[in-house]
């Protein structure tokens, strides 16, 4: 397939699928390679007829967003947000939470592809919150609409280049090495419920204290269903909850009662109902 067929594709598949064309720049050559073995697959010589077959038949159309799914994920991704959750945000949730007689820490991602930013989550609690917040449990729910990352998330373990940004301490602490890979001790597991939804039909139940939608949503998602998603978060989110997206994306529109948390530089957000 060559690029301008590519181009061809998404401009078609885009409005189809509910998704951004502009949100693929980066990773349409990696999208269109799955695509044209999922072509040749079907005995299909040309875009023509691959158009006509997802015209034709609605599964064919499933397949499709599936292939256009892409996944990056590393540990610690973007360690200033992680160091801004450690301190402050994430103490100043708790204590208020603590106030209001709570004793568990909530949180969701999603879109958690392998389970790198869950367990991310699982290792900062442990290591950098627990000790000054004995009182509290994380209950984490991470979601994802492809099962074969679910699995290898409910797997935990991961290839060594994977870990590079999370600290050297929590790392030796968290992990214990398995060949080629270091997998995730028992304790580090415990309170995760990993679960295949699609962001666009099906959320987790709320309140959630912080929730994670980074490098899916407001990055793939076509400007109207970015705002449905973004009004079903906040219903999710506690009272100065926390949402956090990806580095390089932007909400579709501002909110009221949505403010930046951490400053300019850092996609945090606060949530206060108006």
């Amino acid at each position: 397939m060559t690029d301008a067929e590519c181009r061809e594709l998404l401009r078609w598949a885009s409005p189809r699928l509910g998704l951004r064309e502009e949100g693929f720049r980066r990773v349409r050559a990696q999208v269109c390679k799955r695509v044209g073995r999922r072509m040749k697959a079907l005995g299909l010589s040309g875009l023509d007829a691959y158009v006509a077959r997802l015209e034709a038949e609605p599964a064919e159309r499933a397949v499709l967003d599936a292939l256009c799914r892409v996944t990056i994920s590393r540990f610690y991704r973007d360690s200033a947000l992680f160091d801004a959750l450690l301190e402050p945000l994430l103490p100043q949730v708790l204590v208020s939470a603590r106030a209001r007689g709570e004793s568990r820490l909530r949180v969701w991602s999603a879109g958690c592809a392998s389970g790198e930013e869950p367990y991310s989550v699982s290792v900062l609690f442990r290591r950098g919150l627990a000790p000054r917040f004995p009182d509290f449990r994380l209950e984490l729910v991470a979601t994802d609409a492809d099962a074969s990352l679910l699995e290898r998330a409910r797997r935990g373990c991961y290839r060594r280049s994977t870990l590079r940004e999370l600290p050297a301490a929590w790392r030796h602490e968290a992990f214990t090495p398995l060949g080629d890979e270091d997998c995730l001790r028992p304790e580090y597991r415990e309170g995760l419920d990993f679960r295949r939804e699609d962001l666009r039909e099906h959320m987790p139940e709320g309140p959630f204290h912080l929730v994670l939608c980074r490098n899916v949503a407001f990055t793939y998602f076509a400007p109207p269903v970015q705002r449905q998603v973004l009004a079903r978060l906040l219903t999710r989110l506690s009272p100065g909850g926390l949402l956090v997206i990806g580095a390089h994306e932007s909400l579709p529109e501002p909110v009221p009662g949505l403010t930046r948390a951490a400053g300019p530089d850092l996609p945090l957000f606060r949530w206060e109902k108006p």
